[in-house]
């Protein structure tokens, strides 16, 4: 038996469960239906076989799951914040040690390949530490004199949120969210996307058992037209965390206004990557390359945009060209692989619909530009050169291995095509001028940049977008900023004259 054959055989054990009982909802502590008894089914991109039966929650379901929230808000968030650490500190020590169960899951669910996925775990883990140790100084605020006055700042809790997650790295995404909200004493009614629910059943049971008590975070199944808008239109839900597209964003920042509600969004990217002739471009063109083709182009900080300076450009195209016909297409679950399938049919037509728009706006196939075998969504790296800005693929988020590499002269124009989208999420500069690198830096338009690097997480540090692709921050104490109440308590220093009228 080959190690894809095993990895298969445990990956199907893990989920035999969810085939038989289905991916139920979560709410208060119990696995339960969807009040509908309706359900749809979650399918594999390996060969689009039905994974499992899962509960459509509707607005009833996620009304049963706010009120849980709201319910478990009054002990959860008067618990001091060294109780909730120690409790999330099991949790991350629970899901250590399932890490396999999860990245099995999550490969079959998805389509990502394993190499990433097996990480996929850890990540999480290491979000909830993370925020666990942050947990007992949450509260914690300023102590602000003047001659008269002695004014203390303290944060509180906001209250019941929602945490809507997209489909891809489900699992990491989740506990990024989830994590900093129940460490600064909120609790959560989850929804995860329609086409990856598994690993959202996982984390809640995991947390359960580590000791997270029961409608402290309550997950609901369903769409985005029925279950999602509840969530966001909910008068008991203070806040909304949303991961996904900025269209999608839009739509729910229209549906929280009439409750006020505040809003956090991790929405698109068309990031450039930026090498100049100076680079150190044997590392330029990996960073490239792994930006776009790890995790099938599914993240919204890949490097989609390639720009490189004309005096490089047609070498340094051939080179990330050879990478990209070399990298490994196959099952996620062997080991080998680096691109599976994308995560569902519908994403694959979109995907697949962009290299027409190509070649009909005269861009050039240098690599891919077709799907990959017959079965399954399996799509080729793809790399296309003699791009400009204003085409398709170099202006819209196709979130997939797809790579347009445009030329540039100078530092204006680069700077010019760079903010020359919509969107501002991250950036990739590579040159060995540090007076370049500033000058860049300065004036690029995105929230993250990473200078002679691709994406590497620290986080402590804060990670968003302008412009389409976010507002607020995560990491750190900026994510405590979203999830917590800034409150000013004046005390007087000295008896100072009250006015009086009427006398």
């Amino acid at each position: 038996m080959t190690i894809l054959d095993q990895n298969i055989a445990r990956a199907t054990e893990y989920t035999a469960r969810f085939r038989t009982e289905g991916v139920l909802n979560h709410i208060a502590g119990e696995n339960v239906a969807a009040l509908s008894g309706e359900t749809f089914d979650s399918i594999s991109p390996v060969d689009l076989s039905v994974l499992a039966p899962v509960a459509k929650g509707g607005a009833a379901d996620i009304d049963r799951a706010v009120a849980a929230a709201k319910a478990a808000f009054k002990g959860w968030s008067k618990m001091p914040g060294a109780e909730r650490r120690k409790i999330l500190i099991k949790v991350a020590e629970a899901i250590e040690a399932r890490a396999e169960e999860i990245a099995f899951t999550e490969c079959l669910d998805t389509g990502q390949a394993l190499r990433f996925m097996s990480k996929a775990a850890i990540r999480g883990a290491a979000n909830f530490r993370y925020f666990a140790d942050q947990a007992p100084g949450a509260e914690d605020g300023l102590s602000l004199r003047n001659p008269t006055q002695l004014n203390v700042t303290s944060r509180r809790p906001i209250g019941p949120v929602g945490v809507i997650t997209p489909w891809n790295t489900p699992f990491m995404l989740s506990t990024w969210k989830i994590a900093p909200a129940l460490a600064a004493g909120c609790t959560v009614v989850h929804k995860p996307a329609e086409f990856s629910p598994m690993t959202a059943k996982l984390l809640v049971e995991i947390a359960e058992s580590a000791g997270l008590p029961p409608g402290v975070l309550n997950v609901v199944n369903g769409y985005g037209e029925d279950a999602g808008r509840r969530l966001t239109e909910h008068p008991d839900i203070k806040a909304i965390a949303f991961v996904g597209e900025s269209r999608t964003g839009s739509m729910i920042m229209a549906q929280g206004a009439a409750t006020l509600k505040r809003v956090h969004f991790e929405l698109g990217g068309k990031n450039p990557v930026i090498v100049f002739d100076d680079a150190d471009l044997d590392r330029a063109v990996d960073a490239a390359t792994f930006m776009i083709y790890s995790l099938n182009g599914e993240r919204c900080t890949s490097s989609s945009r390639l720009l490189v300076q004309d005096t490089i450009y047609d070498a340094f195209t051939a080179r990330v060209a050879e990478v990209a016909n070399r990298i490994r297409i196959g099952h996620p679950l062997d080991p080998e692989t680096v691109v599976g399938p994308l995560i569902h049919p519908e994403h694959e037509a979109k995907v697949l619909s962009y290299f027409d728009k190509a070649r009909a706006e005269g861009a050039t196939v240098a690599a891919g530009g077709e799907k990959a075998g017959s079965e399954g969504c399996y799509v080729r790296p793809t790399l296309f050169t003699n791009a400009t800005n204003e085409m398709a693929i170099a202006q819209e988020e196709i979130f997939g291995p797809v790579l347009t590499a445009i030329p540039f002269k100078d530092e204006e124009e680069a700077l010019a095509i760079a903010n020359g989208v919509q969107y501002g999420l991250a950036a990739y500069l590579w040159t060995s001028d540090l007076g370049r690198a500033m000058r860049m830096t300065d004036e690029l338009e995105a929230g993250m940049m990473w200078v002679n690097s691709e994406n590497i997480r620290h986080l402590p540090t804060p990670f968003g977008g302008v412009k389409s692709s976010g507002i607020g921050r995560d990491g750190g104490d900026w994510s405590f900023d979203f999830y917590m109440e800034t409150v000013n308590v004046s005390f007087p220093r000295q008896i100072h004259k009250t006015p009086r009228l009427g006398g």
